[in-house]
């Protein structure tokens, strides 16, 4: 093959072997996933590790989605009343905002906050022990590192996400109502009926869907590179601040990619 012919295949090459690694570490984190699966439901002894990471992922993730939820709410109120007022149809406040938190903002909302807060430093965790060899010593000392910080860390993931998106749908809700009601005029009985009867089964049981999709993705994507982060060209602390950095972004756009998906699948 010529010089020319190399060149006009080199675009193509490189896309290639882009894709080939792409899907080589889709594969490697499904394993990864799998594993933490099954040894999930290992022993008992994961139950009081599993309570302390819900502690952490969970609990103290309220403040925070609280925060969110209620100025999401908020913002959502005025700007829908403000769009609906030009028509006429400010009575469908209540369901324009129920609808748009329960089937779409809470559950991604509450993943990109969860991610920043407790993603990224499951990742540097995890990463501090891969290059402080505290995972080798786990495995000499007979533990298993996935059982040990991986699937408890998963398990309370998929405990945490629903709730903190339970959450965030009544307080921005709540945000709504402050907004709409109580700040530009609205009917208070009318914006309440509307949420009551806007919402079916459906609805809320998709963005459950959704919140344990994203749990998933979080703690796969961000124990994963935390797990490997000794396989990075750049070692010891500037290879764990790269992980944390790859771990936060691609959660957020593969969170964004299984929005897209479920969304075409569920409703």
């Amino acid at each position: 093959m010529g010089q020319e012919q190399k060149g006009v295949l080199a675009p193509v090459a490189a896309l290639g072997g882009a894709s080939l690694r792409f899907l080589g570490e889709m594969g490697a984190m499904f394993l990864f996933l799998a594993d933490s699966l099954l040894l999930m439901f290992s022993s008992f002894g994961q139950i009081p590790k599993t309570v302390r990471q819900v502690f952490f992922i969970g609990v103290k993730s309220i403040s925070v989605i609280a925060l969110i939820g209620l100025f999401t709410g908020m913002v959502i109120g005025l700007q829908t009343y403000y769009a609906l007022s030009k028509f006429g149809s400010e009575g469908f406040l209540g369901a324009a905002v129920a609808l748009s938190l329960v089937r779409e903002l809470a559950p991604v909302l509450t993943a990109f906050m969860v991610t920043g807060r407790a993603g990224s430093s499951m990742t540097a965790e995890i990463g501090v022990m891969r290059i402080s060899e505290q995972i080798d010593a786990l495995e000499i000392m007979d533990i298993n590192p996935m059982s040990y910080l991986v699937s408890p860390k998963l398990a309370a993931c998929l405990i945490s996400f629903p709730i903190l998106t339970t959450l965030f749908d009544l307080i921005g809700m709540l945000g709504g109502y402050l907004t709409g009601v109580m700040l530009m005029g609205g009917n208070a009985g009318a914006y309440l009926y509307r949420v009551d009867s806007s919402l079916d089964w459906e609805d809320v049981s998709g963005g459950y869907i959704k919140a344990m999709v994203f749990a998933v993705i979080v703690c796969t994507v961000c124990c994963y590179q935390g797990y490997f982060t000794h396989l990075r060209e750049d070692k010891g602390p500037e290879g764990v601040s790269q992980a944390t950095t790859t771990a936060v972004v691609m959660s957020c756009v593969l969170i964004l990619v299984a929005d897209y998906v479920l969304t075409s699948i569920l409703y």
